[in-house]
């Protein structure tokens, strides 16, 4: 079985019941952007608009098929995930995102959705989050600023999330944000070149260095992109541990995190074995976003791994990490 574990998908029936039910999010304001839909949250600025290939079904089987890719993890879209809103509202928001993801997978079974949880609030994220998986979801996908620009995920009133995700065995998908507030990335299409590495790499070094990682030892920390640049920097982690009292140890933690293979080199992919391993690697293409890797298993091809490495990293662990049925 051939598993994409990173790709990103937002219901027609989503759209739908936002639009339905829009006096129940008073703090959302729905922006019609041509055939689609913005959103600014809690009076802040507009999203982009939901570009059409995130709804498009059709298409993403359609791409699937050609790629020969049997199932695919699926988490919504990071723009919309709504961290702005504030309890009550929050939740619902992230309620009606979770009920859209399970009712397409329940329709076309070859998607499997990862929840969105309402990270502003680490309670409500618990709650959220073990729902979620009750119902079918195998972990959820968070943004890494749970209330905005400078915020952390290592910080203390989340612990009711990552406590919930540890006693559930959730998987944890850790997907950068498209604006960390480094004003420096917005020329040259920096944002996603580089822009998504940085925000995600001083995220998870975070939870690294905070011992958020091992403490948390149940919990399947899903970092994409080659791990967002840690196996190069493990050394320099190392020694920040070193010469810094009471820091996580980063080479037992970077042991626990999977990881996908969009890096777009197969030079850079056997730098991320040889650093973490083939174990802990899984075919991704970040569907249906352009810097994403739009034919996914030629780099598993390139990379150079023995017939059962490439049985494992093109679905063989995913199947077993995300539950995927035959």
């Amino acid at each position: 079985m051939i598993v994409d574990t990173h790709a990103h998908l937002v219901p027609p029936d989503l759209l739908a019941a936002i639009a339905r039910d829009k006096a129940k999010f008073p703090s959302v304001r729905v922006i019609e952007e041509g055939a689609s839909l913005a959103f600014a949250f809690a009076g802040g600025k507009p999203t982009r608009p939901v570009s059409k290939p995130l709804s498009d079904i059709a298409g993403r089987l359609a791409w699937m098929d050609k790629q020969g890719i049997d199932a695919q993890v699926v988490g919504g879209w990071v723009d919309m995930f709504g961290y702005e809103l504030a309890g009550a509202e929050g939740e619902a928001w992230s309620r009606l995102i979770n009920d859209a993801l399970l009712s397409v997978a329940k329709s076309e079974p070859r998607f499997v959705p990862l929840a969105s949880v309402p990270m502003q609030d680490g309670v409500r994220a618990a709650s959220v989050l073990k729902a979620a998986m009750e119902a079918g979801c195998p972990g959820a996908m968070i943004g890494t600023l749970p209330r905005g620009i400078g915020s952390v995920l290592d910080a203390k009133e989340l612990d009711s999330f990552w406590s919930a995700a540890d006693e559930t065995g959730a998987v944890v998908h850790i997907h950068p944000s498209f604006d960390a507030g480094d004003t420096r990335v917005n020329d040259y299409a920096l944002q996603n070149a580089v822009g998504r590495i940085s925000d995600a790499i001083v995220a998870v070094a975070r939870l690294i260095h905070s011992g958020h990682v091992t403490r948390f030892g149940n919990v399947k920390f899903f970092v994409p992109m080659g791990a967002a640049a840690l196996p190069f920097v493990l050394g320099r982690l190392k020694r920040n541990h070193q010469i810094t009292p009471g820091l996580g140890d980063p080479v037992e933690a970077i042991g626990r995190i999977y990881t996908d293979t969009i890096v777009h080199d197969p030079r850079v992919l056997r730098f991320v074995i040889a650093m973490l391993g083939a174990e802990r690697l899984m075919l991704g293409s970040d569907m249906p976003f352009p810097i994403g890797d739009p034919e996914p298993m030629k780099i598993v091809a390139q990379a150079g791994l023995s017939v059962d490495e490439a049985a494992r990293v093109n679905g063989g662990l995913a199947a077993q990490l995300f539950r995927v049925k035959d």
